[in-house]
């Protein structure tokens, strides 16, 4: 088939052109022509730019048709979501979760592949939360890579395990990730959250309505308490009744953590809330030290003696400057923020300014009720006056907090060590909304120990990979790295009877994930027939 143009000569001398399109074919020993199209007048075609958009049109479809019949030897029978499974399972087995869930495995002699239903229950928990329920038919669009059918019932069952196998599982990755810690001084960071349940009967007894951090007290909870390491790796936790106070958390956690987890020495880091006398009696007679924060306003010794003790103040950073204080043979450490302090003093004067100009419209009542303005009035013969003496007592306190220690470590060394309590609190978060922890809505106890011990796999893991990108500085955001692991899936095709599992491309950084977390980029067909 080719192109064929006719030339007519006009009356007037000019001539006109027109295009077709004949095909040649053979008809016995002679070969012929036919017309298969009249395409018009030559010069009208290439003025308006016909031919060019013709040529295209005939590529365009010819295209079309190779494809096609390409198509009917290819049957694409399943896309898959690959990449994030590929990453966690590396994390996984570099935490040793592998080989300990295996061995807890072999020792119950389950049915089912118990350490494969949990690494299915961590990745979920990771890139997309969800119930049991909803588990099992979202596992069916990710490529796991292995051929383990896993039914509902064995998530369910796999809980159970993991609630009877919680002391022994921390243990074992305690030990197997030991070279994490320093020979020397190991800080361990304690706190505690709460976590509440959806319906009455949640949780059994350990259920109970208490003070909720999640500002849900009409909701039953539980407490959860949590120790890091110094790098903000989790060693284990603990879970307790809904009303449990910090405190009785702590004391606790401070009896069992020495005969769980051998380290030579312990420096325990809490916040304000955890202390006490007794919890400092508890911790000195185990023989560990500590790092904890005073209520400066409310204990009457730091209150009366340790924030009037005079000395200058050492400078450790800009916006850091400390003063150690000892008294009674116990250790304390002033710590003051110049930048906090002067925030506090603007803001105490621009309420003092406000109660001014209040008392003087009158309405001493109403200014009682204010937490605010009460703090900074008093009554004299039934009129409110502004009280000098406490605000000159308030001004003690501008941008300061008060540790207490019996370490020997400087005072530079223990405000950084206090300092990296926030790990923690990060932590908490972290847990709570990324992990998405709560509610939670298993009725049976052991199920909820079950379930928050399989969200504490799946936290180590996902601080573990967090630490690896931190470490090489990956300029995109943890949530967008698992928006383009998303994209790289597999896809299962079938060509003329041969079965070929086929991934997609490696898009913007998801090469790099990859090499930081030591994976090999996976092969770009395989066959599987």
């Amino acid at each position: 088939m080719f192109l064929r143009t006719l030339r007519f000569k006009n009356k007037d001398g000019s001539t006109r052109e027109y295009l077709q399109l004949i095909e040649s074919y053979r008809q016995g020993k002679r070969t012929r022509q036919k017309l298969v199209a009249n395409l018009g007048r030559l010069d009208i075609l290439k003025k308006s730019g016909q031919i060019e958009r013709l040529a295209k049109a005939l590529q365009k479809y010819r295209e079309r048709e190779e494809v096609l019949a390409l198509a009917k030897d290819i049957i694409a029978k399943w896309s898959k979501i690959y990449g994030p499974v590929v990453i966690m399972r590396k994390i996984w087995a570099r935490m040793g979760l592998d080989e300990i869930l295996n061995r807890v495995d072999g020792e119950m002699k389950n049915r089912f592949n118990f350490e494969e239903a949990v690494f299915r229950m961590a990745v979920n928990r990771i890139i997309e939360p969800s119930s049991k329920l909803l588990l099992s038919e979202w596992e069916k669009d990710i490529f796991w890579g292995n051929e383990e059918e896993i039914a509902l019932q064995h998530y369910y069952r796999a809980l159970d395990i993991l609630a009877k196998g919680k002391k022994r599982i921390e243990e074992e990755m305690f030990c197997y990730g030991r070279d994490l810690f320093s020979p020397k001084v190991d800080l361990v960071f304690f706190d505690t959250t709460s976590i509440y349940f959806e319906g009455e009967k949640a949780a059994g007894e350990i259920g109970e309505y208490g003070y909720s951090k999640d500002r849900r007290p009409d909701r039953k909870q539980i407490i959860l308490g949590m120790v890091l390491s110094r790098d903000g790796r989790p060693i284990g936790h603990e879970i307790f009744p809904g009303a449990t106070a910090d405190k009785k958390a702590f004391i606790k956690v401070i009896k069992t953590f020495g005969k769980r987890f051998q380290i030579k020495r312990v420096i325990l880091v809490g916040d304000r809330g955890m202390v006490s006398e007794g919890i400092i009696r508890e911790i000195e007679n185990r023989g560990y030290e500590y790092i904890l924060g005073v209520k400066m306003r409310q204990l009457k010794k730091v209150k009366e003696e340790v924030m009037k003790r005079g000395g200058k103040f050492k400078t450790v950073t800009d916006n850091l400057r400390v003063k150690e204080v000892k008294l009674d043979g116990e250790r304390y450490i002033i710590c003051l923020n110049p930048e906090e302090a002067e925030r506090d003093k603007n803001m105490r004067k621009n309420i003092i300014e406000k109660l001014q100009e209040k008392i003087r419209k009158g309405g001493v009542k109403n200014l009682i009720k204010n937490s605010q303005y009460r703090k900074f009035l008093k009554l004299e013969k039934m009129k409110g006056v502004i009280d000098t003496e406490k605000i000159k007592r308030e001004s003690l306190y501008d941008g300061k907090y008060v540790l207490r220690t019996n370490t020997d470590l400087t005072s530079d060394e223990t405000v950084k060590a206090y300092k990296m309590l926030w790990r923690v609190e990060r932590a908490f978060r972290e847990m709570k909304s990324v992990l998405d922890i709560r509610p939670i809505y298993h009725w049976n106890e052991q199920r909820v120990r079950g379930h928050i011990m399989m969200c504490f796999l799946a936290f180590v893991c996902e601080m573990v990979l967090r630490k690896l990108l931190d470490l090489k500085k990956l300029p995109i955001s943890y949530k967008a790295m698992f928006l383009e692991l998303r994209r790289l899936q597999i896809v299962k095709i079938d060509v003329k009877g041969k079965k070929y599992l086929v991934r997609t491309e490696i898009e913007g950084s998801c090469g790099k994930i990859f090499q930081i977390a030591g994976v090999q980029i996976p092969q770009r067909v395989r066959d599987v027939s």
